[in-house]
């Protein structure tokens, strides 16, 4: 029997990382290839006829999964019914802005999102924020969405972690299927922290620990962690346009592990409410390494954090606490 199909809200469709998204949720990549899905596309009154153009690529690709485009610039419309919010919409941060004037801009985005989605979307909504400051934009809307529940509400770092996954992958000339468990730590933002101590390479005589493997600590400590936290600003150095691909590739990466689940033996970093595991202040929205079965993730516990990875994890907590800090006096 066919499925029913899931209504997907992407926010901020007509834009970069919108046009490489709504593609890959309506070939099946976000869900499986057995699910229908029907889009709903937001975008601001001025993107409007670009929106409207990308409502007419998706019908021009006869997608079999997908079964219906709403394409519109009212929240209302867009948030009504949807089982899956991906927030991809923000205010980026324009040359001569100070940090609060972003966060002041992305809290009001934030706010009236946040009170559509919780008066019109479906019982259980599954909420990613991909637009930065994402993990603090995560926490802005589970303030002004207080009946959907905090383990709904999550922020991309599967794109660090991606980016991690690859980093060690090429540097031990490896499929990077064969790489897992690596973890982002923190923020998304430079002060995030790529973790390998736990990751374990797949070799012809079994898996073997990463860092065994790679056999540089001092590459491990420095040029590997600055290379995944800076690798975003590389890549609008040489595209002279951010990561839009990688970042629509991830957003279906953290979504699919999130509701089918993630495979045996092996966890992903999402950005999620902290409940004080790891010593990780609780109340904010930080990156840990998760699991996820039946629809729910659940933070990987009982990890040795050894010394230098401790400052690392404490320094991003203490960015993120000034961040809320930040967005709050806003509100």
């Amino acid at each position: 029997m066919a499925k029913e199909p899931v209504r997907v809200l992407v926010t901020g469709a007509a834009g970069q990382i919108g046009y490489a998204l709504v593609p890959m949720i309506a070939r099946g990549v976000l869900l499986g290839a057995d699910q229908p899905v029907i889009l709903h596309m937001l975008d601001i009154p001025p993107a409007a006829e670009a929106l409207n153009g990308v409502k007419m690529e998706l019908v021009d690709a006869a997608f079999p999964l997908l079964k219906g485009v709403i394409a519109t610039t009212d929240v209302v419309e867009a948030c009504t019914g949807v089982n899956i919010a991906v927030m991809v919409g923000g205010f980026p941060r324009k040359e001569g802005m100070e940090r609060k004037d972003v966060m002041s801009k992305n809290v009001s985005i934030y706010k009236s999102q946040a009170s559509a989605l919780e008066k019109h979307a479906a019982a259980n909504c599954k909420v990613l924020v991909v637009a930065n400051p994402a993990n603090t934009n995560a926490l802005i809307l589970k303030e002004f969405a207080p009946s959907i529940p905090e383990k709904n509400i999550t922020c991309l770092t599967r794109l660090d972690h991606n980016r991690a996954l690859g980093q060690i992958s090429e540097r031990l000339n490896v499929q990077v299927s064969d790489v897992k468990n690596v973890i982002i730590w923190g923020n998304h933002s430079s002060t995030q922290y790529p973790d390998v101590n736990h990751a374990t390479v797949k070799t012809p005589s079994g898996e073997k620990p990463a860092r065994v493997l790679v056999a540089d600590d001092k590459w491990l400590n420095e040029d590997f962690i600055v290379t995944v936290q800076q690798r975003g600003a590389a890549i609008i150095k040489a595209r002279k346009l951010s990561s839009a691909l990688s970042a629509a590739s991830s957003a279906c990466d953290h979504i699919r592990d999130w509701v089918l689940g993630t495979p045996e033996g092996t966890w992903v970093s999402m950005g999620v409410y902290s409940d004080g595991s790891y010593n990780v202040p609780a109340g904010l929205i930080y990156s840990f390494p998760v699991t996820c079965k039946n629809g729910e993730w659940s933070i990987v516990q009982g990890l040795a954090i050894d010394e230098f990875s401790r400052k690392k994890l404490d320094l991003t907590a203490a960015e993120l606490s000034e961040e809320k800090e930040l967005a709050y006096s806003c509100l």
